[in-house]
C-alpha cells in the first residue's frame, strides 16, 4: 500500500530537514520527499494522509521503559504497552529486564521478541540483565543474550553497588558491543528516601532521598568507563550536580551516552505538595507523583533542560513504569515507585518548546535519531530507504489527561486532568498505520486503513 503525507512539516534532524512538503511511503518504506503540491487523483491503492498544520518526524524511539512482560502482566503486556507507545508517538522501544523471571537467559529474550512479533504494534528491543537473577553478583552470558537479540544490559532498578561487577561489566560490554544502562544510586544514601530531600521533603514528613546518592554513583561508574572504555549509559539523570559531573566527563574525553525522562524535565518535587504550574490545586501526597528516582527541585528541572539542549546529556526516555491500581492506592510510603509516561511524553516536552527553553528541532532529535545512534538502532530518520516509522502531531491541539482512556494499563500519572498542548494523531511504524486519533480520522483518505 502507497501512503501520502502531505502538506506537513516535515522535519527531519536526522538530515537537518525542516521543510514544508509531502512524504511518500512505498512497500513499508520512507520512498521520497517532494515539494508540497496537488493531491493525486484517480489512484486506486493509495492512503493520502493530510498532515497540514501539523509536524511530521520520524518515530520517537524510547530506550527505557517497562513492559512488565513476562510475569507482571497485571500493570502491562507487550500488547497494551506497544499500543500506549503508538499512541504517543513512539515507533522502537528497548524494554527493560526486571520482568518476573528477570531477562537473564535466552530463554526469555526470545519469548519476549515471539511475543512483540505476535501481539506489539511496533518495534520492541528487549534489555537482558546485567548480573543472574539481578543479585548484582554474577554476570549474565552477555555474548549469548547479545546474539540472542538483546540490545543493551541493566539491573535498572538495582544499582550495580559491587565496583568490581561493574569494571568487569563494561569490560564484557567492549567485546559483545552492546552499552550498560545504569541506575545510579548509592542505598546506603538513599535508604528510606521516598522523595527528593529539601525544604518540600521536611514540609511534608516524608523521609527524603538526597541527590548525592545519585552523584557519586555517576561519578564511580565514569571512572570505569575511563579505565576501561567500556559502552556506558546513565540512564535518568536528575540532579544539577549531576550533570556538572557529566560535563566535566565530556571535557576530559570520557565516551559514554546518558538520558533524562519527560517527568524530571518538566515536573519538580512541588508536584508531591500538590503544587501544579497550571495554578490548580491538587490533593498533596499523590502517590502517581512517586518514581525512582525521584522529583527534583526546580533548580535541577532547569540544569537538566540545559544539559539535554547543550548536549551534555545525549537523548530523552520516558522510563515508563505502569503499575496497577493496588500499587498506588495506599500511603505515599508504601506506595510502588513510578510513572505511566509512554502517551504524555510528548505533549508534555512539548510544553518545554512552547515556553521557549528547548527548540522544536532540537527536541525531536533527542527522541528520534540521538537515541538511534547511543543504541545502535534502525530508525530515527526519513531518509529515503529508511522503514517508514514516522509521528505524525499537531504540536498546538490541546487535550486533557484522561487515565480511564489511555491504553496502557497503568494509569499512574500525575498529569491527570491537566491540559496539554501537543498531540499525536497518526503513527506508522514500517509502513502501517498502527495509531490514528480518534478526533483526526478524518485526515486519511482512500484505501480502507485498519488500525
Amino acid at each position: 500500500m502507497d501512503i501520502l503525507i502531505r502538506g506537513g512539516r516535515i522535519l527531519d534532524p536526522s538530515r537537518d530537514v525542516d521543510q514544508i512538503g509531502d512524504l511518500w511511503v512505498r512497500d513499508g518504506v520512507i520512498a521520497e520527499l517532494v515539494p508540497h503540491g496537488p493531491a493525486p487523483t484517480g489512484r486506486r491503492g493509495l492512503t493520502v494522509i493530510d498532515a497540514s498544520g501539523q509536524v511530521v518526524c520520524p518515530g520517537l524511539i524510547d530506550v527505557h521503559c517497562h513492559l512488565r512482560d513476562p510475569g507482571q502482566e497485571e500493570k502491562e503486556t507487550i500488547a497494551t504497552g506497544t499500543r500506549a507507545a503508538a499512541r504517543g508517538g513512539f515507533t522502537s522501544v528497548c524494554s527493560m529486564a526486571n520482568t518476573t523471571p528477570p531477562v537473564d537467559n535466552r530463554a526469555v529474550i526470545e519469548y519476549i521478541r515471539r511475543k512483540a512479533a505476535g501481539e506489539g504494534v511496533i518495534r520492541v528491543f528487549p534489555l537482558a540483565a546485567v548480573t543472574r537473577g539481578m543479585g548484582g553478583r554474577e554476570l549474565t552470558e552477555m555474548a549469548d543474550l547479545a546474539d540472542a537479540g538483546a540490545i543493551a544490559f541493566s539491573d535498572d532498578g538495582k544499582p550495580l553497588l559491587d565496583s568490581g561487577v561493574m569494571r568487569h561489566a563494561l569490560e564484557y560490554s567492549r567485546l559483545v558491543g552492546r552499552p550498560i544502562m545504569v541506575h545510579e544510586e548509592d542505598t546506603a544514601l538513599s535508604a528510606g528516601g521516598v522523595m527528593n530531600e529539601g525544604p518540600v521533603a521536611t514540609r511534608l514528613g516524608l523521609k527524603g532521598w538526597p541527590g548525592v546518592a545519585e552523584e557519586v554513583m555517576i561519578a564511580r561508574d565514569l571512572l570505569l568507563a575511563e579505565l576501561t572504555g567500556g559502552r556506558l549509559h546513565i540512564a535518568h539523570v536528575t540532579t544539577a550536580r549531576g550533570v556538572e559531573i557529566i560535563r566535566q566527563a565530556r571535557d576530559r574525553g570520557i565516551r559514554f551516552t546518558a538520558e533524562a525522562t519527560p517527568h524530571h524535565l518538566t515536573l519538580t518535587d512541588e508536584w508531591v505538595a500538590g503544587l501544579r504550574p497550571d495554578g490548580r490545586s491538587a490533593i498533596p501526597y499523590d502517590t502517581a507523583t512517586k518514581v525512582n528516582p525521584p522529583l527534583r527541585s526546580e533548580a535541577d528541572r532547569q540544569a537538566l533542560v540545559a544539559a539535554i539542549r547543550e548536549g551534555v546529556l545525549d537523548l530523552i526516555s520516558t522510563d515508563h513504569a505502569p503499575h496497577s491500581e493496588v500499587d498506588k492506592l495506599c500511603e505515599y510510603g508504601a506506595a510502588a515507585f513510578g510513572i505511566s509516561g509512554l502517551e504524555t511524553a510528548l505533549a508534555s516536552l512539548l510544553g518545554l518548546v512552547h515556553a521557549g527553553e528547548l527548540s522544536l528541532s532540537l527536541l525531536i532529535r533527542r527522541l528520534t535519531c540521538d537515541p538511534a545512534r547511543a543504541f545502535g538502532l534502525s530508525g530515527g530518520t526519513l531518509k529515503p530507504g529508511s522503514p517508514a516509522d514516522i509521528c505524525v502531531f499537531d504540536p498546538d491541539a490541546r487535550w486533557t489527561v484522561d487515565p480511564a482512556r489511555m491504553a496502557s494499563k497503568g494509569k499512574n500519572t500525575p498529569l491527570a486532568g491537566l491540559t496539554l498542548r501537543g498531540l499525536v494523531t497518526v503513527t506508522l511504524c514500517d509502513g502501517r498505520i498502527v495509531h490514528l486519533h480518534e478526533d483526526h480520522q478524518s485526515i486519511v483518505s482512500g484505501e480502507e486503513v485498519p488500525v
